[in-house]
């Protein structure tokens, strides 16, 4: 998760057993976001975030043909908090990680 996530999305996800990092736990929250995306990488972790300036450094490595572990964006206006985490849910259970590399999945489904 990137720092700009909602605590209620983390923990929403955490009760149903989702494995869940966020930046601040991992240390990160203060990357750029490029950097964050490369961390997710080599964590080997999608990115959740609900930020529109990731989601335009996903869409430049995309153009560019440039490894990374895949990105999950909702916006922050549009899509609810329960939507995020039931939605989420889904990914984790349903899909492999593999699934969503050099990929950008936008919420709602």
């Amino acid at each position: 998760m990137d720092h700009h996530v909602p605590r209620a999305i983390i923990n929403g996800l955490r009760l149903r057993g989702i494995d869940v990092l966020t930046a601040y736990e991992d240390g990160t929250s203060e990357y750029e976001d490029a950097d964050l995306l490369d961390r997710a990488t080599e964590l080997q972790r999608v990115l959740f975030s609900q930020d529109d300036d990731l989601l335009s450094e996903a869409a430049k490595r995309i153009r560019e043909n440039s490894f990374f572990y895949g990105v999950i964006y909702a916006h922050q206006l549009r899509v609810s908090i329960g939507t995020c985490v039931n939605e989420l849910e889904i990914i984790a259970q349903a899909s492999e990680p593999e699934d969503i590399i050099n990929r950008v999945q936008f919420l709602p489904l």
